[in-house]
């Protein structure tokens, strides 16, 4: 049964349809609903949901429905809903799979609703944001070394298929849950559903189903579901923050198809394409999202997000206003995965914010950027080392070289979430010690080590 509220039976229609283009359908109504209101009429027996999104003249409106208009046809009566798109909210709605409208896709029981909230929220005020510009520790060193995540602020993820977006995301929401005692909420924006299936019994394997809320607009529904169900993630993630007073990882995949659904819409309601036919209020449509992402004084919803990059193009107007919300920016390299450097992150081409000296502290602020120093002269002697071999480098560029080797494999780890596969126990390293340890391999205290000893590991006096 729907969770929607049930129509009362003498409530009377404000219109009816009077033209259907796939999901835009044109209702002629009295009076004119305002833009947002959520309107409903009855299809083969259910409720199909229409969101309006302009008006046309002074008694028509153009709006996006939310389910298959298969069927529906001109006269069908339609009826205000008299609020935005809602979705039920409880502390229940933990360990659940739902859609865009709250409702269950794991064949359990409806979501006990405490209260219903509209998917539309407001970003903060200014003067409520709380403990902001801290760092938000994940266990994973090569992260919380160099591109720190932000507390309260947003992750970029970029990578192609096969380098561990999925493994790192569920080691985040595994950070999130055993360090911080927080909860997550995945959002999935046209998501495969062979995607979805699989991501789900990891984590039930995992053990981290129960602090895991997931909602999924997949890639067969309407654009106006893939629209709007970052909006649906992003109220759970607020309620759940609010009302449990702690950390909440927000983590969406894949934001780009949030564009690319805006786009879907923009087109069919006629507006005129903008740069590289991408909507015109490309801009709006995405701060819409990323402004509602904030700490508070009470918790914190901070977000990773998979971004796919189109033709690998990063001056894509899309990729461009995505990257200008976000605070650190994590890459993936195929080059480094097939080298068996896992997690496979660009040491060199991943960044954040809050690699700052006056936000970090000086020594760790020194110490990372000593360690990129090395990792990027090695990379630039490697050629030589190739064609001529490392005996022909001066005795420094050797010494530089044979450190950024061992800091590189020292910057592999074990994650929990494929100990299963490798057999090998997953590893959460403190930051204190992530910094000891790589300002001693900086320093030559382990240049009698082998670099196998460094590889794949936790801290270096751990045992192996």
């Amino acid at each position: 049964m729907s969770v929607h509220r049930e129509m009362k039976p003498d409530c009377t229609p404000v219109g009816v349809v009077t033209e259907v283009h796939g999901p835009v359908v044109v209702v002629r109504c009295e009076p004119l609903p305002p833009v947002g209101r959520a309107l409903r009429c009855a299809l083969a027996g259910e409720h199909c949901i229409l969101e309006v999104h302009q008006h046309i003249d002074s008694d028509r409106v153009r709006a996006i429905a939310l389910h298959d208009t298969a069927g529906l046809a001109r006269g069908v009566e339609v009826y205000d809903q008299l609020a935005e798109l809602q979705v039920p909210v409880s502390k229940a709605c933990l360990g659940r799979v739902l859609n865009l409208f709250g409702e269950p896709l794991d064949g359990l029981a409806p979501v006990a609703a405490e209260r219903w909230r509209s998917v539309h929220g407001r970003p903060a005020e200014l003067d409520s944001e709380g403990q902001a510009g801290q760092m938000l520790e994940s266990g994973i060193k090569v992260i919380d070394l160099l591109c720190p995540f932000v507390r309260g602020g947003k992750t970029g993820l970029f990578g192609g298929a096969g380098v561990g977006k999925t493994v790192l995301v569920m080691e985040f929401m595994r950070a999130i849950a055993q360090i911080h005692k927080g909860v997550s909420v995945f959002a999935g924006i046209g998501e495969r559903i062979r995607e979805a299936h699989e991501l789900w019994h990891e984590l039930d394997d995992t053990g981290m189903r129960d602090r895991t809320l997931m909602v999924f607009g997949q890639m067969d529904e309407s654009p106006g579901v893939r629209f709007r169900i970052g909006l649906t993630g992003i109220t759970y993630a607020e309620y759940l923050r609010d009302q449990l007073a702690t950390e909440v990882l927000f983590v969406v995949d894949n934001v780009f198809r949030f564009v690319q659904a805006g786009s879907e819409i923009s087109s069919l309601l006629g507006r005129m394409p903008a740069t590289m036919g991408y909507q015109p209020t490309l801009s709006s449509e995405v701060s819409e999202l990323e402004d509602r992402i904030f700490s508070t004084p009470k918790g914190a919803i901070t977000s990773v997000q998979a971004v796919y990059v189109p033709a690998d193009d990063m001056s894509d107007p899309a990729v461009s206003t995505i990257l200008s919300h976000l605070d650190s920016s994590v890459i993936l390299s195929r080059h480094q995965a097939s080298r068996g450097i896992y997690p496979a992150v660009d040491p060199l081409l991943s960044s954040s914010r809050m690699l700052d000296r006056h936000l970090l502290g000086e020594r760790h602020y020194l110490v990372a950027e000593a360690v990129r120093e090395h990792l990027a002269r090695y990379k630039e002697l490697e050629d030589i080392i190739t064609m001529l071999g490392i005996e022909e480098l001066s005795a420094q560029d050797r010494r530089i070289v044979l450190r950024a080797r061992r800091i590189q494999k020292y910057l592999t780890q074990p994650l929990w979430v494929t100990a299963s596969h490798t057999g090998i126990a997953g590893q959460s390293v403190p930051l204190v010690e992530t910094i000891r340890d790589c300002d001693a391999l900086l320093c030559g205290r382990y240049d009698d080590r082998d670099e196998s000893d460094c590889y794949m590991r936790g801290t270096m006096e751990a045992s192996v």
